[in-house]
């Protein structure tokens, strides 16, 4: 008689559906389309979609679904083809006024009841449905430039608010040695030695050559901090380069570090490589100047109609409505100097805001220069550096081009230094634009494009194609050989292994595994791996009965003996998956993810599920001989 529990019935049962639901959105594929975003606060209605239906419409361009979803425009197509002509004659249909961002993309076409309860396909990776790949580099110097020059700075302040008389503060020469610090006295020295190494211990502060009047001293940022600052560039640029390339409506992008001072990006479904370059090879910066006026007052106007700018002052334009505005040319702080920024709700009057926070130098800085301008104006600028790429002569040419404009204009209504609000914002997502800008608008350090590559949908189509077919082979030899060799044991396996690979692909659409080459290749080893469990069992059944066990004392031994055999050797294989998964990168994690992955659910399934078929097949029937 079967000693298998009911509770185990309904656990098998329950996996089993799990694994048909989960892995079903994978039967319906994505469709090429474009993806329309409105910036700024720019108007996404009814009659931008009529505006994009007509501008196909007269080039003659079939879609296949034209529809808002949420918060963007989206249009579907019938092939790749379609859809990169498409994505040209919407983009010349919107303007090229930074209002919209246009975007290819893959849109999926899962039953709304499936992703009702989170159900997705797996994404694909580059290799599968083509794209782009990028390998930049980090000018790691020029963070450590622009600190020195800060503490310079910070330096100069310093002295003057501490009363220190000194004749000048320069940046040493080379790289890393440091700020040298004339003074007038050796108790002037003694003071500014003291008084900086207090302020900013980060510095190593050390008395320099004195001659005659000059007293000289040395403050060189100390190793460490120039380690953590190369390191925090690289860190904040990827997290720039992940906010830039978020507006391109990418699914699924890969951004990461390899090495020291390079970056991978990898924009699978992308097919416009010069679009991605313009986006991502951006040079930005917020600066936070005194306002003079606000947006349309009467001086700005004149100063836009007649070009008389005052000279301690420059001519902006308000980003979406583009107002003009007068802006002091000083400098407060700049976009390097922020900490974080977060969207929120003021609590007293309940419109949107942005809650800044800035580092202790610009903290000082904002102190100082508020404390003074309570009640006037101060504007935020957004400027950014963005690389036209063209085809002259068979040369790709790159040509800057320069967009300053400012995103608030807000008057002061306290004193404030590291924390404070920005309000005056029409929306909470324009608030939230707002404080994804401030937050990762700015690169950290310039990056340089050292090499790229592109691939085709059609080459991707190719690898889906290969790789399914190298999965249905390999699944169809191992159910064959599996069901010769060990009859009905075998097909109980076949049906396990069946749902093994059903399970599986369910887990990786679940938590979102992205589905690469190495990952198929993980999926084939995992189908060919999971029969030995099966096969152990097999075996040590057909030894128990020719010990002269009977049938169902040969399955109930079969499998607990084989249990621990099957545990070790799957322990062995999880810490290789695991070491691959934690310490690799790029198609080794992928590989490494999948087969994790794989040899969990194998050992469920080979063992588990195997052995609650059996039952139902075996426990309440008395046998004589078994089929295995």
């Amino acid at each position: 008689m079967s000693d298998f529990p009911r509770w185990k019935y309904a656990l098998v049962a329950l996996a089993l559906v799990f694994g048909i639901i989960y892995a079903l959105p994978n039967a319906f594929p994505p469709v090429p389309a474009v993806q329309v975003q409105a910036n700024h606060g720019a108007p996404l209605d009814a009659s931008v979609q009529q505006k994009v239906a007509d501008a196909l419409a007269a080039q003659k361009i079939a879609y296949t679904g034209l529809a808002i979803d949420g918060d963007h425009l989206v249009a579907n197509f019938s092939n790749a083809d379609v859809q990169a002509k498409a994505s040209d004659v919407i983009k010349a249909a919107l303007g090229d006024n930074n209002n919209y961002t246009v975007a290819l993309n893959l849109a999926p076409t899962v039953p709304a009841w499936l992703r009702a309860i989170h159900a997705k396909s797996m994404p694909l990776g580059l290799d599968l449905q083509g794209g782009v790949h990028f390998l930049m580099a980090v000018d790691q110097n020029s963070v450590i430039d622009q600190q020195e020059e800060r503490y310079a700075d910070d330096i100069r302040s310093l002295l003057r608010q501490k009363n220190i008389r000194y004749e000048s503060v320069t940046r040493a020469k080379g790289r890393g040695n440091g700020i040298n610090i004339a003074l007038r006295s050796d108790a002037d020295r003694n003071a500014a030695a003291s008084d900086i190494a207090s302020e900013y211990p980060d510095l190593n502060v050390n008395n320099g050559d004195s001659s005659g009047d000059r007293f000289m001293l040395n403050a060189a940022v100390k190793p460490q901090k120039l380690q953590e600052i190369a390191l925090g560039a690289i860190k904040q640029n990827v997290s720039t380069l992940r906010n830039r390339v978020n507006a391109l409506g990418v699914s699924e992008p890969v951004i990461q570090q390899q090495g020291e001072n390079q970056i991978v990006v990898e924009l699978a479904g992308m097919q416009n490589p010069a679009e991605a370059k313009k986006v991502i090879g951006a040079v930005a910066t917020l600066e936070y100047h005194p306002g003079i006026g606000y947006p349309g007052d009467p001086q700005a106007v004149d100063a836009a109609k007649t070009g008389n700018v005052p000279p301690n002052a420059r001519l902006y334009y308000m980003r979406g409505t583009h107002q003009p505005v007068l802006v002091a040319k000083q400098l407060i702080v700049s976009g390097d100097q922020l900490a974080n920024a977060t969207s929120g709700t003021d609590p007293q009057s309940g419109t949107p805001t942005v809650n800044v926070t800035l580092t202790a130098a610009g903290a000082k800085r904002m102190l100082d220069f508020t404390t003074n301008n309570v009640g006037k104006p101060m504007a935020v600028v957004y400027v950014e550096t963005t690389y036209d790429t063209k085809t002259v002569d068979g040369k790709e040419v790159r040509t800057p081009r320069v967009t300053e404009e400012v995103i608030s204009d807000a008057r002061i209504d306290g004193v404030f230094g590291k924390n404070f609000q920005t309000t005056g914002l029409g929306s909470p997502k324009e608030a939230s634009e707002l404080a994804l800008l401030l937050k990762g608008g700015s690169l950290a350090a310039p990056v340089d494009i050292v090499s790229e590559s592109a691939l085709s949908p059609s080459l991707g189509q190719d690898n889906i194609n290969k790789g399914f077919k190298a999965v249905m082979l390999g699944l169809a030899l191992v159910l064959l050989a599996a069901a010769i060799y060990y009859k009905l044991f075998g097909l109980v396996a076949d049906i396990a292994l069946f749902f093994n690979l059903v399970i599986l692909v369910a887990v990786m659409s679940l938590i979102g595994v992205t589905l690469t080459m190495p990952g198929i290749a993980g999926i084939v080893l995992t189908l060919g791996m999971a029969i030995d469990a099966n096969v152990l069992i097999c075996e040590r059944i057909r030894e128990e009965l020719r010990n002269g066990s009977t049938p169902h004392a040969s399955i109930r031994a079969g499998y607990e003996k084989a249990w621990a055999t099957i545990l070790d050797a799957n322990v062995t294989h999880l810490i290789a998956a695991l070491a691959l998964t934690t310490m690799g990168s790029g198609p080794i994690r992928g590989f490494g993810v999948t087969l994790l992955i794989g040899i969990l659910t194998s050992m469920f399934t080979s063992v588990t599920v195997t052995h609650a078929i059996t039952a139902l097949i075996h426990g309440n029937r008395k046998l004589k001989t078994l089929s295995v």
